[in-house]
């Protein structure tokens, strides 16, 4: 078997077999591939595609590359939530302590930022002292007495996979269905967890730009999932426009600290909320051993209703300061956000109208914030943990000519005037009050 002919039958729109695809992963991390071959077949991939088969080969090529996270000896329900990536996308910091207050287990692997879409370690960052470079042992403890843990992604599990996103990042592959697929679950499969679900991100803002290509990347995903044995779900939610107010690390902190005590922002409460049901729901099908189906509405109120005591009557927050002590970060900055990283230049977006807000574009939004300094171009790259965006109107708002959209915020004041001409030219005004986005746009199992 040989590396070229594998390239060549893929370029050709070919099937591979299940063999192949796990000769040249193991091959590329033993050195026996290089680097430029492995190129060409991501190419290859990106243009040709994969079939779910082979997908579901490459998943589990990368997931035997090495460890699985042992969680044995963690007494309950464990489940993770994952979401493809959006602008403000922060949900994950709020359902994990909200899932720990409900009794439920979190053993979250999260990773950072990359271009214009945030990543759930660099927000961690912006917290004093917090650690998230955790041992497989500290995550099980933390699991036992806080009942959630987020660590960035260890070199012990599923390394094929960051080796080959290190790869596709500099080969323009990143976007490919199969290729997301497939590194997002060989990293999930790796947790060791009883059930995962899976928030699939559709517009402007994430890498599915349309609902077709979410729903096939969602039922792919579930697919192998569940042919794993992890009882796996997907909602696919709406990245139109930004999720909540904030976007950028510490700002989205701060509004994640408020949505605990049941103060964020509406659109980010609802998908929390449902997000936070369906995983509610999955771990009760874990514990009843029966298939996952679809929620009724009286089932999801009755989740949602069950949810909002936690967060009102401060279990959810309680556990969000366990959480930062115990991985080492300063619990009183979750109470005194002054200790949390600012920006020292803020400079507000003024309307240029009156009328409607119709829409802020997501991927402007994002490309604005990693400008001021929030996100990096390349894996490499410095972030201002302080920079970022606030949203001052949100889609359907009514708006004045010189009314403030939003605040930019930053500690590099040389990138203000560009963000703010990027941040503009994805908003559109109007004069009649827009028909509102969904935001749950369906359920994949």
């Amino acid at each position: 078997m040989r590396a070229v002919d594998i390239i060549r039958k893929k370029r050709d729109g070919s099937p591979l077999s299940a063999e192949e695809i796990s000769f040249l992963i193991k091959g590329y991390l033993e050195g026996g591939v290089p680097d430029y071959q492995v190129s060409a077949f991501l190419m290859a991939v990106y243009y040709r595609g994969m079939s779910d088969d082979e997908t579901a080969a490459l998943t589990r090529a990368l997931l035997s590359s090495g460890e699985k996270l042992d969680l044995a000896g963690v007494q309950g329900i464990k489940i993770d939530k994952h979401s493809t990536g959006g602008v403000g996308d922060k949900t994950s910091l709020i359902a994990a302590p909200v899932m720990a207050a409900m009794g439920i287990k979190v053993p979250k692997l999260a990773g950072r930022g990359l271009g214009h879409t945030g990543g759930t370690i660099d927000k961690l960052a912006s917290i004093p002292g917090l650690r998230t470079d955790l041992t497989a042992e500290e995550i099980r403890e933390n699991l036992k007495t806080v009942g959630f843990a987020i660590a960035g992604h260890s070199a012990e599990l599923a390394p094929g996979d960051r080796k080959l996103y290190a790869l596709r990042d500099v080969t323009g592959t990143v976007e490919s269905a199969p290729l997301i697929a497939s590194s997002i679950m060989a990293k999930k499969l790796a947790e060791g967890i009883d059930a995962l679900l899976l928030d699939i991100k559709v517009g402007s803002g994430a890498f599915m730009k349309n609902i077709d290509e979410a729903r096939a990347l969602a039922r792919l995903m579930a697919r192998i999932g569940n042919e794993n044995g992890v009882r796996t779900a997907a909602i696919i939610t709406d990245m139109e426009s930004p999720l909540g107010r904030a976007v950028g690390n510490s700002l989205e902190v701060k509004e994640c600290i408020a949505a605990l005590k049941g103060k964020g922002a509406h659109d980010l409460m609802d998908v929390t909320l449902y997000i936070c049901a369906w995983m509610a729901h999955l771990a009760d099908a874990v514990s009843e051993d029966a298939p996952v189906r679809k929620m009724s509405d009286t089932v999801l109120k009755k989740y949602r209703d069950e949810i909002m005591d936690f967060i009102e009557h401060g279990d959810a927050f309680k556990k969000f300061v366990e959480f930062v002590d115990a991985q080492g970060g300063n619990p009183e900055s979750v109470f005194n956000l002054s200790l949390l990283p600012r920006a020292e230049h803020v400079k507000p977006v003024l309307s240029p109208w009156r009328g409607f807000l119709k829409k802020i574009d997501a991927f402007q939004a994002g490309q604005a914030s990693m400008l001021l300094g929030a996100g990096r171009k390349t894996l490499g790259d410095e972030i201002d943990l302080g920079a970022g965006i606030i949203l001052g109107k949100k889609p359907g708002d009514p708006i004045d000519a010189g009314e403030p959209l939003a605040m930019l915020h930053t500690n590099r004041p040389e990138t203000l005037n560009e963000a703010e001409e990027v941040f503009l030219s994805g908003i559109e005004i109007g004069d009649r009050e827009p028909a509102r986005r969904k935001l749950i746009h369906e359920v994949v199992l």
